[in-house]
């Protein structure tokens, strides 16, 4: 049955911040068939009305995760990221069972969705249990199988070519997408990451990795190679496709130069980075030279969060911190980064927009609290979603036009049975 939403808003999700006020939302077939003020709406035509408090925004997605370490949150608080990863989450990460994948991934899925986030780029191990826990939650999910060389792993060449089997297994329907995670340039042996590339490039696959998320990070490698992260990558034709890199933190003019020219997409992550000290990326930089950025919470054990309408606010203001300018990154544009901006990082131009054509991924945010008031000008309500807003208001969520949140409870999963669960998991896990 078509659905029509009333709402006091609709906030599109474009880099210009556009606004509807007394907003009509139409859905067809999980799409968005109409949107505009009420008083230019169609006619109904026997739809499913819904009429809304608040404002509707569009499904946040979120451009890196590794939502799973839901499972170690809080674990190794204090350590630099070298030592966080070697003495706390690599050890537990060992023991972990498909099953715990599976479990921590529905409970952190259903987590992001109560914060109105729908599509998140998750980079973790057992994709398939990560793909089987989306779809019990009713979110999306780009799902970037990691290729890492870890004891107990099968070869980098046997990792990468199921990989690409499973990526040619998933459905086409727009709710989960595979894609290749190799990890960064100083875990994965430059063979293979061309490989990856290359095989990225061949089937249209997102290729995911992180770089420049440290200081020293490239140190050995630009002592091998005499380039930085970025120039290597490009000079073993690393780049080119679908390339979404993560964090990019410690990046100068010649390397954003590197990331213009072959059209390199970034996952900003400004929460873990500021938490592991790791620094803050030049994003302003980015933005001016036309490079793509999406924003990410990355693992919620190095946020430790999953509401990314808290790194939408944080975003804007290292920004505006970093360029000593309360304009550096305006409140649409943060938002931006969140909807249609990390949309176009991953090359989906079918989400983060509330636009005819575009699928019905939609977020319900009550707006009937202090925080969102005054509203003197349609903006008003943009400015007080990133500046006094965030994930504790939204309301209500569907995607594809089907509810998945309703009155801030999944309508899929029993959040707090599984709660318990990952709370027992992962006493085990640190256990040993």
């Amino acid at each position: 049955m078509p659905q029509r939403f009333t709402a006091r808003a609709v906030v599109v999700g474009d880099r210009a911040g556009t606004v509807i006020p007394d907003a009509v939302l139409d859905v067809a077939d999980g799409r968005i068939a109409w949107v505009g003020p009420a008083a230019e709406a169609p006619p109904a035509s026997g739809a499913d009305v819904l009429e809304l408090p608040g404002v509707l925004t569009p499904g946040l997605v979120n451009a890196h995760s590794h939502a799973p370490m839901v499972l170690f949150r809080g674990q190794g608080e204090g350590l630099p990221l070298d030592r966080w990863l070697r003495e706390v989450m690599w050890p537990r990460e060992a023991r972990l069972t498909p099953e715990d994948v599976e479990v921590a991934m529905t409970a952190a899925s259903a987590e992001l969705l109560a914060n109105g986030v729908t599509t998140s780029v998750e980079m973790y191990f057992h994709p398939e249990r990560i793909a089987a826990a989306v779809r019990a939650t009713g979110a999306r999910a780009v799902i970037a199988t990691p290729l890492l060389p870890l004891p107990g792993m099968p070869p980098m060449e046997q990792q990468l070519r199921d990989a690409v089997a499973l990526a040619a297994s998933g459905p086409d329907d727009g709710t989960i997408e595979y894609g290749l995670g190799p990890h960064a340039a100083y875990t994965v042996p430059l063979p293979v990451l061309r490989e990856a590339a290359a095989a990225a490039r061949e089937h249209g696959l997102l290729l995911h990795l992180h770089v420049a998320e440290t200081a020293t990070e490239g140190d050995d490698l630009l002592a091998a190679h005499g380039l930085s992260v970025p120039a290597l990558l490009a000079a073993h034709d690393v780049l080119g496709g679908r390339v979404l890199a993560a964090h990019c933190v410690h990046m100068d003019d010649a390397d954003l130069g590197v990331w213009q020219e072959h059209d390199v997409a970034v996952a900003h992550c400004p929460a873990s980075n500021a938490k592991l000290a790791s620094g803050i990326a030049p994003l302003r930089a980015m933005l001016d030279r036309g490079i793509r950025v999406g924003l990410g919470t990355d693992g919620p054990a190095s946020n430790d969060g999953l509401d990314l309408f808290a790194d939408v606010r944080l975003a804007a203001s290292l920004a505006r911190l970093v360029g000593a300018s309360a304009t550096a990154l305006t409140a649409p544009e943060a938002l931006w980064l969140a909807t249609g901006g990390a949309a176009d990082a991953i090359d989906r131009p079918d989400l983060g927009q509330l636009v005819a054509g575009r699928r019905a991924d939609l977020v319900h945010v009550d707006t009937r609290d202090l925080v969102f008031e005054p509203v003197l000008s349609p903006a008003d309500l943009t400015a007080h979603l990133v500046w006094s807003g965030g994930g504790r208001y939204v309301r209500d969520v569907w995607v594809g036009g089907a509810p998945v949140v309703r009155d801030g409870v999944s309508t899929r999963v029993d959040v707090e049975a599984l709660r318990a669960d990952v709370a027992a998991r992962a006493a085990r896990l640190a256990a040993g």
